[in-house]
C-alpha cells in the first residue's frame, strides 16, 4: 500500500477560511457583549432602585409600609401605606386579564383553525396595527368610551363615575389583547401538524380538536403568554393614569377611582418633589416593590412552563 503525502502548505488554512474564522470570532464576541449587556442592564436597574429605597426605609418602617391603608406620601401629614397602591394594581390586572386571556385565545384558535387564508392575511394584520396603537390613545378611549357607555352600565354594584378602575382594566385588557393573540397563536403553530390530522383522521371534530390536542399541546406557551400579558397589565400606566384616576382608595369596588403603582410612578415623577426628600424616596420604594413583584410573577412562570412544557421530537 501506499500512502499518500500531504504537503505542510495543504495542511495550513487558506486565507478564505482565516478570514471566516476571524469573522465568526467577531460575531461571537459581538454576540456576548449583546447578551451581557442585557444582565448588566437589569443589575443597573436595580442598583438605581435599591440605594434610595435603603435611605427611605431608614425614615420610613417596612412595617408602616405594609401595615397601613392610608396612602398620602405627599401631603402633610404624610402616610406611607402602600396597601391601596397594591390593590389598585392588582384590580386593574385581573380585570385586563380576565378580558385580554379568553378573548386571545379565542382569537388564536379562529386564526388557527377556523379563519380561511384569505381572512387570516386580513385580520392578523389588523390585530398588529391595534397592538401599535399608542396607550394614550387608549387612554382617551377610555375617557370617552369605556368609561360612560360600556363600564357605567355593566356594573350594577354601586355607580361608576368619570374614573374607575373598571373602566382602565377593560381598556388595558384590550389593549394587550392582540399581544395575547401572536402569542398564543404562535404557541398553537408550534404544535405539529401530524397530531392535529390525527384528530381529524380520527373523527374530531374542529372544537374537540382545539380543546383536546392543541391547547394541552401548546399550553407551555400559552401560559408564558398570559404570564407576559399580566406582566404588561401590571406595568401599564398611561392608560390608569387617564382612565382610573390619581386617588389612593383602599376599596375592592372596581367602580371607584383608584391608583396602581406604576400609575403612582407616573404622576409623582411629573411633581416638584425635592431630590433626596421622602416624598421623593418614595417613587423608588413603590418601584422596588413592582419590580420585585413583576420578577416573582416570572419565575412563576417559568417553574409553571418547564413543568407544562411538551417536547416532541
Amino acid at each position: 500500500m501506499s500512502t499518500a503525502s500531504v504537503s505542510v502548505g495543504e495542511l495550513q488554512p487558506s486565507g478564505r477560511k482565516l478570514r471566516q474564522q476571524r469573522s465568526e470570532r467577531i460575531i461571537q464576541f459581538l454576540l456576548m457583549i449583546v447578551a451581557t449587556s442585557g444582565v448588566l442592564i437589569t443589575f443597573g436597574v436595580v442598583f438605581a432602585l435599591v440605594r434610595p429605597s435603603v435611605d427611605f426605609f431608614r425614615a420610613i418602617s417596612i412595617g408602616e409600609f405594609f401595615g397601613s391603608t392610608a396612602w398620602f406620601p405627599l401631603y402633610e401629614p404624610p402616610d406611607f401605606g402602600v396597601w391601596p397602591l397594591i390593590v389598585g394594581t392588582f384590580s386593574v390586572m385581573l380585570l385586563a386579564v380576565i378580558i385580554a386571556v379568553p378573548g386571545g385565545l379565542a382569537i388564536a384558535f379562529y386564526l388557527s383553525q377556523y379563519a380561511s387564508d384569505r381572512v387570516r392575511r386580513k385580520l392578523k394584520p389588523l390585530l398588529e396595527i391595534l397592538a401599535g396603537v399608542p396607550t394614550v390613545v387608549f387612554g382617551f378611549f377610555a375617557i370617552n368610551f369605556v368609561g360612560p357607555n360600556v363600564a357605567a352600565k355593566i356594573w350594577v354594584f354601586s355607580d361608576v363615575g368619570f374614573y374607575s378602575a373598571l373602566s382602565a382594566g377593560i381598556t388595558v385588557g384590550l389593549m394587550i389583547m392582540p399581544m395575547m393573540t401572536t402569542l398564543a397563536e404562535d404557541a398553537m403553530a408550534a404544535v405539529p401538524r401530524s397530531l392535529i390530522e390525527g384528530s381529524y383522521a380520527l373523527g374530531a371534530t374542529k372544537r374537540e380538536t382545539c380543546t383536546g390536542v392543541i391547547f394541552p399541546a401548546a399550553l407551555s406557551g400559552i401560559i408564558a403568554a398570559g404570564v407576559i400579558a399580566m406582566s404588561r397589565a401590571i406595568g401599564e400606566t398611561t392608560i390608569v393614569l387617564l382612565a382610573a384616576g390619581s386617588t389612593a382608595n383602599f376599596s375592592f369596588d372596581i367602580g371607584q377611582p383608584m391608583q396602581t403603582m406604576s400609575s403612582f410612578i407616573g404622576f409623582a415623577g411629573l411633581g416638584d418633589q425635592p431630590t433626596g426628600s421622602t416624598g421623593y424616596q418614595t417613587i423608588f420604594a413603590v418601584g422596588l416593590l413592582l419590580f420585585v413583584i413583576t420578577f416573582f410573577l416570572n419565575m412563576l412562570s417559568r417553574r409553571i412552563v418547564s413543568k407544562f412544557r411538551e417536547v416532541y421530537e
